[in-house]
């Protein structure tokens, strides 16, 4: 159960997500809009690299799942040049920023051996999917109408990229993908209710 809402939970994510967003880093996005901006389009960057090394990794033995990677990291590209041009629009300059601890957290988890590490990257790449829309929509009505409505239309996007990796973890790791499902669920949370000095998009209460 999805508890301490700052908002709805977009359908589909509350399956895996055992926590929302904390109000205090909802203040913080609203206060940091330069930081939220520029940060959302690393993660951008970073989400279409993922799709491309499971690509380069996987794709000779698991042609649905590179199929699946080429579509999603063009999107997730065209996600970073929307996110761009809104940071022009607004004279947003980007800049280099440090990554948020979130993502390294729950690849510091990934098993090393074969099929289990591939089932991890999966299932992580879900709950990263799944945090994005959550957070979209926990900023709803809370920025100005434009951002809100972009971050509203990209949650729809992010909803299918959580169904998509949690839909090839669990077709490729049967029963124990549900195993795991339930022990990155529980560091997933751990990472959003810690405290975090640097604001990020996936940060967690800011210190």
């Amino acid at each position: 159960m999805v508890t301490d809402s700052t908002t709805r939970t977009d359908i589909g994510t509350a399956t895996i997500l055992t926590c929302a967003t904390p109000t205090a880093w909802v203040s913080a996005a609203c206060a940091n809009q330069d930081l939220l901006l520029i940060d959302h389009a690393n993660c951008e960057k970073k989400a279409a690299a993922t799709a491309l090394n499971l690509m380069f990794q996987y794709g000779d033995r698991d042609a649905g799942l590179q199929e699946s990677m080429s579509r999603l990291a063009r999107e997730e590209l065209r996600h970073f040049e929307q996110v761009s041009r809104l940071m022009r629009k607004r004279g947003i300059a980007n800049r280099p920023l440090s990554a948020a601890r979130y993502a390294a957290g729950l690849r510091g988890h990934v098993r090393k051996r074969e099929p289990q590490r591939l089932l991890d990257l999966l299932i992580i790449g879900a709950f990263i999917e799944a945090r994005s829309c959550e957070r979209f929509h926990a900023l709803e009505g809370s920025l100005d109408a434009e951002l809100s409505t972009f971050y509203v239309g990209l949650a729809a996007a992010e909803s299918r990229h959580f169904g998509l990796y949690l839909g090839m973890a669990r077709q490729r790791g049967g029963a124990s993908a549900e195993t795991r499902i339930g022990e990155i669920a529980e560091l997933e949370a751990e990472l959003i209710n810690q405290p975090d000095r640097q604001f990020r998009f996936h940060s967690g209460v800011p210190a």
